[in-house]
């Protein structure tokens, strides 16, 4: 039975940014289960590439965490369903679901074409626990991505002179980590089309990169203050 959309204003206006076989993997539900569940109940409704591919916001995922959640508990599908759009219908953006940020530094990979740019992304990430390796060209990110192993690629598409897509490939194909792709061009598509789990429109906000690479490592949670806030 369908429930209808959500429409929360945390979820209207969102862009999604994780493929389906990213939430998949996060989640430990199957795909075909996700596309049911969409089908069937009509609550998380995820957006349509222009080549027809699943991309999902991040508070669709987090909705789809509370749903699995309900099911590991013991309830119906329906049930966690309208459960969830209970729970959805007096609120916005909740935090409810999101797993704890294990201890240990995780290592990304900055593969950039813009140094500034990758200077600043280098500072948000290490701010929230992260180690980053910078590579400013496809080479030398293929060469570190062997050599150091990173647990998460950031692959600029226009880097080398726009051969990001074929190094998101290579690098899937290498070794199956996720690959978070940036652009200043609208180019998610070819990006989900080359394997990537996640993409990101440039100028790049700080928090939500950084939230987004959490999210792809099973780290959701809260991001702490930048430094230089209050902290305590």
């Amino acid at each position: 039975m369908p429930f209808g959309a959500i429409r929360s204003g945390a979820v209207v206006g969102a862009r999604g940014i994780y493929s389906i076989g990213a939430v998949s993997r996060l989640l430990g539900v199957s795909q075909s289960a996700i596309r049911s569940w969409e089908d069937r109940y009509g609550l998380i409704v995820a957006e349509r590439s222009e080549g027809g591919r699943r991309i999902y916001t991040r508070e669709q995922l987090e909705q789809l965490r509370f749903v699995k959640q309900q099911l590991d508990a013991g309830l119906s599908a329906a049930d966690a369903h309208r459960l969830l759009a209970d729970r959805e219908a007096g609120t916005e953006a909740s935090p409810e679901g999101r797993t704890p940020d294990p201890a240990g530094r995780a290592l990304v990979l900055l593969a950039e074409s813009d140094r500034y740019g990758a200077q600043l992304n280098d500072v948000s990430l290490r701010s929230q626990g992260f180690d980053v390796e910078i590579a400013m060209s496809a080479a030398e990110a293929e060469a570190k991505f062997a050599e150091q192993k990173p647990a998460l690629s950031i692959v600029e598409l226009m880097i080398s002179g726009g051969v990001g897509r074929e190094l998101c490939q290579r690098l899937k194909r290498r070794r199956e980590t996720p690959v978070l792709c940036v652009s200043s061009l609208d180019l998610g598509e070819q990006a989900l089309a080359a394997g990537a789990d996640a993409f990101l429109k440039k100028p790049l906000e700080p928090l939500q990169l950084v939230s987004t690479v959490r999210d792809l490592l099973g780290r959701g949670g809260p991001v702490r203050a930048q430094p230089g806030a209050a902290d305590d």
